[in-house]
């Protein structure tokens, strides 16, 4: 596919739309991912540009893209939204609101605009995504200050000044999956590599020690899960193409700097990774024996309790579930659950246990049916070589990490998540978009 060159955006020649549309959209796109962390108020700006006029051009402009799936889910998810919501109003008319709140589902589909301003670019997206990834760390730097990272560095456990102290921990996990898949891009041979390697390395230090100070064992496990697992995936791949030797050195330098962070990290921040890991084993083994009852209300056990709690909730209504309040519903409405967790918590730690019992298995199915459009979309990119191969890898080993942090934390329930969803699965369908275009027009010239 052509691309007309600029100084910092590729301009496709396949994505037609008046000019002045096409750089309003990237510059909403642009703001979006530079600002959502940094300074919302003109991040919400660049998300609804983002938004609006990329559903908009892509719907009068998009030939070959207007039929796309995404618009077919989209739609299911509104009509999910009312289902639940019109047939609640029926049932429970004092727990419902006054309209279905369609945008509760419709937020995750912002990566349709996102997908069509990147204009099925490589380049477009790599700068989208570090534009995003710098961004994020200079906030937390003017958000939470450097008393909270010296605080951090003493045993304290911090967030940031990003919600909560959770929420910075899951952006600085996706940071690390993306700079150390990616390395190779940072440290590959040619001017300035030197510097580079400094680059990586800082950054590769500064998303370590973030995650050690954040205290959030969720994301120490995906993180540690989606890298081992892309580990063997791109040692495999490479063993099938290339022979045994040719892991040989990259597996000898990946031991070597696995023993000098995990030495590190022992000396710097042994006690508090002790304290975290053996803080709740007990509360696990409860739960192991089945002794739900006796589980405290810990950290593990709050989770624990407000699950079983929406457990009663979907039985009730398992197909349509209660609406869109219903996480509230249950935490305020579950008589046996203490005043301590009514009063401080409005969720229920789980994402999809959120979308179960608020829009029933019609959620979870479109949950699930979104999940496996997006996996098809980037392995059709893939196998048809417009996706290249470590972003493929950064999007297998994201998908694993997205999937277990958020069986913990209710990360897509808030706008953290949100952003991290668009921009990373945008990222991954424009390049499905610019291959499905390339197959239509080769199909059309036949």
């Amino acid at each position: 596919m052509k691309l007309d060159m600029t100084t910092f955006w590729q301009k496709p020649a396949p994505w037609h739309c008046p000019a002045w549309l096409w750089w309003s959209g990237v510059i909403g796109l642009v703001f979006y991912a530079t600002f959502q962390v940094l300074w919302q108020d003109v991040g919400k700006i660049g998300e609804s540009l983002t938004a609006f006029l990329g559903l908009v051009v892509v719907l009068r402009y998009g030939h070959g893209l207007r039929n796309s799936t995404a618009f077919w889910l989209l739609l299911a998810a509104l009509v999910v939204q009312v289902i639940s919501w019109g047939l609640g109003y029926l049932h429970h008319p004092q727990w419902v609101p006054g309209d279905p709140k369609p945008d509760r589902l419709a937020k995750l589909f912002i990566f349709i605009g996102v997908a069509w301003w990147l204009g099925g670019s490589t380049r477009n997206t790599l700068v989208i995504w570090s534009l995003a990834l710098v961004a994020f760390i200079i906030a937390t730097f003017v958000h939470g200050g450097i008393d909270d990272w010296i605080q951090g560095l003493q045993g304290t456990r911090v967030g940031f000044g990003i919600r909560n102290n959770q929420h910075a921990s899951m952006l600085y996990g996706v940071a690390l999956l993306g700079i150390v898949i990616f390395g190779r891009r940072f440290v590959h041979p040619g001017r300035l590599i030197i510097w580079r390697l400094v680059l990586w390395l800082a950054l590769l230090l500064l998303c370590l020690t973030a995650l050690m100070i954040g205290q959030t064992r969720a994301v120490w496990g995906g993180v540690t899960l989606a890298l081992l697992i892309a580990a063997i995936g791109w040692g495999g791949w490479k063993v099938s193409h290339s022979g045994g030797k040719a892991i040989i050195k990259p597996l000898m330098i990946g031991l070597m700097a696995l023993v000098i962070v995990g030495a590190i990290a022992s000396a710097v921040f042994g006690k508090t990774l002790l304290q975290r890991a053996t803080a709740e084993h007990q509360v696990i083994e409860q739960v192991l024996e089945g002794n739900l009852d006796s589980v405290p209300y810990s950290s593990v056990g709050i989770r624990i309790h407000s699950w079983v709690a929406a457990s009663q909730w979907i039985s009730e209504r398992p197909l349509v579930g209660w609406g869109p309040d219903a996480r509230g519903l249950v935490i305020d409405h579950t008589p046996w659950l203490p005043a301590m967790v009514k009063d401080n918590f409005g969720h229920l730690h789980n994402f999809f246990i959120e979308i179960w019992v608020a829009y029933g298995l019609l959620g979870v199915a479109l949950i699930a049916a979104l999940a496996f459009w997006v996996g098809r979309c980037a392995w059709l990119a893939w196998r048809g070589g417009i996706l290249p191969g470590d972003m493929a890898l950064f999007a297998g080993s994201f998908f694993i990490y997205w999937m277990l942090v958020n069986q913990v934390e209710s990360y897509l329930s808030f706008w953290t998540g949100v952003y991290v969803h668009n921009l990373v699965i945008g990222g991954l369908v424009t390049h499905y978009w610019r291959w499905k275009l390339s197959s239509f027009r080769s199909q059309a010239y036949k």
